[in-house]
């Protein structure tokens, strides 16, 4: 069984690539973050229609959402 990647072993493995790797691996994971996090906001919104189509949703002012966030 393979042992877990942790993230300090990842960066020893950057290290082991050149400067022009090393760039481009930072842009491949921006783009895959940038991506993680579309899909992300999709499903938040897809689950915020659902609840809003079964009526769990009430209307609120924007000073009792912000109290609601905040607590």
């Amino acid at each position: 069984m393979p042992q877990p990647t942790t993230f300090r072993s990842v960066l020893d493995e950057a290290e082991q690539l050149t400067l022009d790797e090393q760039e481009a691996l930072v842009e491949v994971l921006r783009h895959r973050t940038a991506e993680q996090r579309r899909q992300q906001v999709v499903e938040d919104v897809l689950a915020g229609r659902e609840e809003f189509r079964r009526g769990e949703c009430k209307p609120m002012t924007v000073a009792e959402l912000m109290a609601e966030l905040q607590s």
